[in-house]
Order: structure tokens, then C-alpha cells, then sequence
């Protein structure tokens, strides 16, 4: 079973950016569909961007313009890159992977935007 593992998070200032990145091992990553997921404390897990394995890609309206997500399989990595940050993407951001079904979660990588 795959196993996502997010890294690159971190404190940024409002109309920062940074880059998350989703790493999964085995050699079907590139039939995987990957989405990026947030969550704040009292709140549900919140869709925010996912890629399919032909590189369709979709977007929560809360981050249409401002994220982007994309792929490489070389790497078995998916990232997403996001700019112009706000306070309200604070948030854990997980990756979750899979072929059908619901998938496998990562451990989240914590995103903080707070001058």
C-alpha cells in the first residue's frame, strides 16, 4: 500500500509562498490520483487541489489563481506550489494517494501564514 510522506511546510509571511511536496514509493505512483487536503483544529478535512494520473487538475475556489499542483513522475513526487498566502491557509496540509478508493493518507505537514 502507498504511503505519502509531505514535507516543505512551514511559517511564511501573508503574500508569501512556498512549495509542499508529496514524495509516495513503488513504481504505479504514475496511475496515482493525488490530492492536497487541509485541515484546521475544529474544523473538517477541506479539499484543496488534485491531480489525476493524466495530469488533470482541480482546484477548491478558495485557491483557484493563487495554487498550483503538478507532478513528477521521475520522482514519484506531486507538489504544490502556492502564492500570495493568507492567514487563512493556515492549516495541516495532508496528501493523500491512491488508484481507486479512498486512498492513503500521509502525516500532514503543517503550514502556518501569520506576520
Amino acid at each position: 500500500q502507498v504511503q505519502p510522506v509531505e514535507s516543505g511546510g512551514g511559517l511564511v509571511q501573508p503574500g508569501g509562498s512556498l512549495r509542499l511536496s508529496c514524495a509516495a514509493s513503488g513504481s504505479a505512483f504514475r496511475l496515482y490520483r493525488i490530492s492536497w487536503y487541509r485541515q484546521v483544529p475544529g474544523k473538517q478535512r477541506e479539499l484543496v487541489a488534485t491531480i489525476t494520473s493524466g495530469g488533470s487538475t482541480s482546484y477548491a475556489d478558495s485557491v483557484k489563481g493563487r495554487f498550483t499542483i503538478s507532478r513528477d513522475n521521475t520522482k514519484n513526487t506531486v507538489y504544490l506550489q502556492m502564492n500570495s498566502l493568507k492567514p487563512e491557509d493556515t492549516a495541516v496540509y495532508y496528501c493523500n494517494a491512491g488508484i481507486s478508493g479512498s486512498g492513503s493518507w500521509g502525516q500532514g505537514t503543517q503550514v502556518t501564514v501569520s506576520s
